[in-house]
């Protein structure tokens, strides 16, 4: 058994890596095709700097542990569909049938090797991933100017004992310095108690914001319908605040980028605060569930080797994989939209996908190599 198991974990791995390869290698080119239009232009910062060949190729790069991320359950399919066609096509999986091989063993053999990449799409999307993401963002700021956090900026809301916050930062440096800063200061009925815009911050380690070129106005209500406004110039200001800097730099990066950890904690600050956190919620599960659509995968392709090919027929079959792996990441796309739109569990929506894809491959299973 441990033979058999070298020779298809061996073949399915280097089919896997083969297609990934192909498919990163396409990626890299598109990517790196959209940022020729950026190449030679001067920084917004320092005309001097220039984005140059090698910033661009580093840049592309650097997006690839996202890629991978992406694209490792699709080659998953898409190298055992191949593998497995090939071996039955060529009747060596008859052999390996007649040697002992059942139906439940190939199972067990095939989920044992999606264990293995399962972990290895977690690692990756965990781990390497958001850190090369974040780098890339980094880097092509350098050179570009400074990280635009969108049309409206980030927004971030705090609650303190008397008072509620919400938080508007337009940009973010490469050193992590903030730009265009605005925080709006509410009382508990939701009067407007102050008003503060600042040129530059940063967040120190305590998280205390320190900001710089302030101005503040204060509204002061005398009676129900008259208010003084009492507007202040400091150099310097200190806000002291619970929102560090990494939850300012999630708006660097899309929530499916981002660590399983670092969105659980951000999900938690928006319930804290009273902030819809249904979206993050979703990708939270998302990003718990989509490792395991290895174990989908492998468990989608092994009815391939139970089928009878004629010579040349296996590309059909081959074809016919890729395109259900399509169909399974268009769906978990869709029913992410669907859920957040209509309010589902969280879990639900993002697990809904991978439910429907295992029954259907055990079905397949248990139709096409048990009751045939």
């Amino acid at each position: 058994m441990k033979t058999i198991r070298r020779l298809i974990y061996g073949e399915i791995l280097i089919a896997t890596g083969f297609v990934l390869l192909a498919f990163l290698s396409l990626f890299f080119f598109f990517d790196f095709v959209e940022e020729l239009g950026s190449l030679g232009q001067p920084s917004r910062l320092d005309p001097k700097v220039i984005y140059e060949m090698r910033h661009a190729l580093l840049y592309v790069g650097l997006l690839m542990p996202s890629r991978v991320y992406e694209l490792l359950p699709i080659s998953v399919l898409i190298g055992s569909v191949a593998v497995l066609a090939r071996l039955a096509q060529s009747s060596e999986y008859t052999i390996l049938r007649t040697s002992g091989l059942g139906p439940w063993k190939a199972l067990r053999t095939l989920l044992g090797l999606g264990l293995l990449f399962v972990a290895l799409t977690f690692a990756i999307g965990d781990y390497v991933a958001p850190i090369a993401d974040k780098t890339a963002q980094l880097l092509k700021a350098r050179y570009q100017g400074r990280i635009s956090l969108g049309q409206t900026g980030a927004w971030l809301k705090e609650r303190q004992t008397h008072s509620n916050f919400s938080v508007n930062v337009g940009s973010l440096s490469p050193q992590g310095e903030l730009g265009e800063v605005r925080i709006f200061e509410f009382d508990n009925q939701g009067l407007l108690l102050s008003t503060l815009q600042a040129d530059k911050g940063q967040i120190e380690k305590n998280n205390t914001w320190t900001l710089r070129k302030v101005v503040r106005r204060e509204f002061e209500t005398s009676g129900q319908t008259s208010a003084k406004i009492v507007k202040s110039v400091h150099r310097t200001f200190h806000w002291p605040s619970s929102i560090s800097a990494e939850m300012v730099s999630v708006a660097l990066l899309k929530p499916d980028r981002m660590r399983t950890a670092d969105l659980y904690a951000y999900v938690q600050h928006l319930e804290a605060n009273g902030q819809t956190a249904q979206r993050y919620e979703i990708e939270f599960w998302r990003k718990v569930f989509y490792p395991l659509s290895c174990l989908v995968m492998v468990v989608l392709a092994l009815p391939f080797a139970y089928f009878h090919f004629r010579s040349g027929g296996i590309t059909g079959y081959v074809f016919g994989g890729v395109m259900i792996g399509i169909s399974f990441f268009l769906l978990n796309n869709v029913f992410g939209h669907i859920g957040n739109l209509n309010h589902w569990r969280p879990w639900l929506a993002a697990a809904s996908p991978a439910i429907i894809y295992s029954f259907v491959s055990l079905g397949a299973f248990g139709w096409l190599v048990l009751r045939r």
